[in-house]
């Protein structure tokens, strides 16, 4: 007879593990007992060695859907179990190294549940299981006990008692399970304080009265799972645009919800990745490319040929959805930069302005969580946006990582999230979106002190961009004099492309890899603004190649937002501008500068007064989508010209490359590093708009000759370093034209490209590359 200690770490909890390995000990014929603790779950069982080593391995091949085994450990046990069963004991509190479930979207047994007449749960809207439900939006501490969630205000019913505790049940010790006797309810408000009565609209109840209300083209704000959305019905123009002025987010691509796959394909096309995405537990929005077979309202995904689409995520977006035939708008509720409203009060106050009625409900949100959004690149996911569903599960740091001390990462300024690093793991925290806004710059902090409470996380070294005045790294260094640990100071695109490696399973000694980093701007180590970067890198050090030929960003922060201030930048670093005024005069972008302030900005330039040079590639992008007539005189978002440029590309032109002539960059050879410099191509590109050559086949030009420019930099960057690995990070390889042709070409030349999917390619990867860069450095 043997006995042993199991010892299981990873996503454990919460997740119907303790009942499977119930199940399971008990087919086998093993005595014991397990138990949930701070590291995951512990299992002492005896037997016969071969009944243990069967139970083992049907544990790893039946593991409930929502856990994950990271590690399991057989030990001899050295005690006596007096136990004639097998039981399930009471959790431990020890020192906190489990995993935390991210929340998961309603599985189909619940579904079925809440449209059954029979079932006790028929229209209930905070119905869950073991496989699905609240987790992180609701946890306030380890273990995931009802007691250290915002459902220890709901005592349990006899009815749901008897499910929790009966192991044969699929809500065996699901922490939050509730039902219409003893949970959380929700309730329908209107936003002008007065009554809402039954006699307004035909409705089974409170949920069912906001399909009515969207299909009547009012704004409903609903509290979901990680915090407040606002909604309307997505067919409706004039409901759209008024979400649009309330809100103030003029421009930017509201995200959709549908009820169903069906309704989905008939305004996108959906391949099997992207259905897998969409109907899978993290249930994100999913960029898909539009088809529009029925008519959706203009003002959706204005200048886009994508849509974002979600399926409902819990039980309260099915039983709003169930009779609507059409997508509707499911927007963060939030006035735009803010965060989204997680409380009642707060929602209320900040969103009365913008939405007609509210659907509320009475389960606190502990943690504030967004949606994700991901894309499917070539045959590849893409992480755009990592949040809900997908954090904070933990990141598997590459060989060489496993005896990491503990660090936290700060992260960036904009798509902000931090990490923290912990035996040869790494934590991203959701999605916290901008700094630069008091709100969410509170908000940033209030989740980072949830976090290093939740994982008993006791930083010894904390790690900061270089940028003096971002908000994360003034916060960074005062936490680190505060707490006398070690500071360090990452470059911004250094941190790109190693977050590029680490996701990618690059271990610690590796030869240096060659980076391309290309964004909107990062600080550079000569205090100037880089974001066209070609970097040869390893953990520890990195050493600038090449670069895209500085240019002024004039007006500094203007730039980014009307972007006409970069094409006159660029044609004056070109030193063309007084020639082509005269050539081109009868352009309509000539035309346009020409009404422009521009002794008063030649001053600026002249003055460096407001006007840094950068590198910029998400600049250069803006100057070309100006000039030929895309968001020429404002954006009201980051990166929308470019943006907007990518969705108009002729996707034949690029088919048929080989009969395209692209623009020409030159190269030079400028302070002991390569320049790429685009001032050649100017000349035939303000050719083409003279011929009226469509706006379509000239994006398609400029991205065609902008990967073919990277395509021999990357080329002769290679043969001169003898390297065959390239990383391609930072915001631009969003662009999903740019990143595919890039990655063919590199591969036709037998280079092995590394690009991200665990992570986003923009800011929000950032904090992962900071990490393990600094417990590279620290462990030399």
């Amino acid at each position: 007879m043997a006995i042993e200690e199991i010892r299981v770490c990873g996503t454990v909890q919460g997740v119907g593990f303790r009942p499977t390995v119930y199940r399971l000990a008990k087919a086998c014929g093993l005595y014991g007992d397990v138990c949930n603790d701070g590291q995951g779950v512990l299992i002492r069982a005896s037997g016969s060695e071969a009944a243990i080593t069967k139970f083992v391995a049907r544990l790893q091949q039946e593991c409930p859907p929502l856990a994950r085994i990271q590690q399991l450990v057989r030990t001899p046990y050295e005690g006596e179990l007096n136990f004639n069963n097998f039981v399930i004991s009471s959790s431990v509190s020890n020192t906190i190294k489990t995993e935390i479930t991210p929340d998961a979207a309603t599985c189909p047994q619940c579904q079925q549940e809440i449209f059954d007449p029979f079932s006790r749960f028929y229209r209930y809207p905070f119905t869950n299981c073991t496989h699905c439900g609240p987790r992180l939006s609701i946890l306030r501490a380890i273990p995931y006990d009802r007691c250290n969630t915002s459902m220890s205000a709901f005592a349990m019913c006899p009815e749901c008692e008897k499910d929790y505790h009966n192991v044969e049940n699929r809500r065996f010790h699901a922490q939050p399970v509730a039902c219409h006797t003893c949970g959380p309810i929700a309730w329908l408000e209107r936003a002008d304080g007065k009554p809402v009565t039954a006699s307004m609209f035909s409705m089974l109840d409170d949920v069912d009265a906001v399909c009515t209300l969207l299909q009547k083209g009012q704004i409903v704000a609903i509290k979901g799972l990680g915090g407040f959305h606002l909604a309307c019905d997505a067919t409706q123009e004039t409901a759209v645009q008024k979400l649009r002025q309330r809100k103030r987010r003029y421009h930017k691509p509201f995200a959709l919800m549908a009820r169903d796959l069906t309704v989905i394909k008939e305004y996108c096309t959906v391949n099997a990745k992207e259905r897998e995405l969409l109907v899978s537990p993290t249930a994100p929005i999913v960029l898909m490319q539009a088809i529009r077979k029925k008519q959706l309202a203009p003002s959706v995904a204005p200048g886009q040929n994508t849509l974002g689409f979600m399926l409902p995520n819990t039980p309260l977006h099915h039983l709003i959805l169930r009779r609507m035939n059409r997508p509707i708008v499911l927007t963060s509720g939030n006035i735009s930069n803010e965060p989204q409203c997680i409380n009642n009060n707060d929602a209320q106050d900040k969103l009365g302005t913008i939405a007609d009625y509210f659907l509320l409900h009475n389960r606190e949100i502990i943690n504030r969580v967004d949606d994700s959004v991901l894309r499917v690149v070539g045959d590849k996911v893409q992480t755009i946006r990592r949040a809900r569903g997908y954090a904070p599960t933990p990141i598997n740091l590459p060989p060489g990582f496993h005896n990491v001390p503990q660090i936290l990462a700060m992260g960036s300024e904009l798509k902000n999230t931090f990490c923290l690093l912990r035996e040869g793991q790494a934590i991203l925290s959701q999605h916290l979106g901008d700094l630069e806004d008091a709100a969410a710059f509170n908000a940033f902090q209030d989740t980072l002190n949830l976090y290093l409470n939740l994982f008993e996380h006791k930083p010894e070294a904390i790690v900061i961009d270089l940028h003096p005045e971002y908000l994360s790294s003034k916060l960074g260094k005062e936490l680190a004099t505060a707490n006398q640990i070690k500071l360090y100071p990452i470059q911004h695109h250094h941190a790109h492309i190693a977050a590029c490696m680490a996701e990618n399973g690059i271990p610690l000694d590796s030869p240096p890899v060659l980076g391309i980093a290309l964004d909107g701007l990062g600080y550079g180590t000569d205090s100037t603004l880089w974001g066209g970067e070609f970097i040869l890198a390893d953990y520890r050090r990195f050493k600038r190649l090449a670069t895209f030929k500085p240019v002024a960003m004039i007006g500094g922060t203007q730039a980014i937002y009307q972007p006409w201030r970069n094409t006159y930048a660029q044609l004056i670093a070109a030193d063309v501008w007084d020639n082509y005024q005269q050539q081109y005069a009868d352009l309509e972008i000539i035309q346009f500068l020409k009404n422009k302030p521009l002794q008063l900005l030649n001053q600026l330039m002249q003055k460096g007064i407001n006007s840094p040079s950068t590198s910029s590639v998400g600049r250069l992008f803006d100057a070309i989508a100006a000039a030929i007539g895309i968001c020429r005189e404002e954006c009201s978002y980051e990166g929308q010209a470019a943006i907007e440029m990518e969705a108009l590309v002729d996707i034949n032109s690029l088919n048929n490359n080989k009969e395209v002539v692209t623009y020409p960059f030159n190269f030079r050879f400028l302070d002991s590093i390569y320049c790429i410099d685009s001032s050649p191509m100017w000349r035939p590109l303000l050719n083409d708009l003279q011929q009226q050559i469509p706006q379509p086949v000239i994006a398609a030009k400029f991205h065609q000759s902008l990967a073919d420019t990277i395509t021999v930099m990357v080329n002769r960057l290679c043969q001169e370093n003898t390297i065959n690995q390239v990383a391609l990070t930072g915001g631009v390889f969003q662009n999903s034209i740019l990143l595919e042709q890039v990655t063919k070409c590199l591969q036709i030349l037998g280079i092995n490209v590394l690009t991200h999917s665990l992570v986003p390619a923009n800011d929000g990867g950032i904090s992962l590359g900071q990490a393990v860069i600094a417990a590279a450095q620290s462990m030399t």
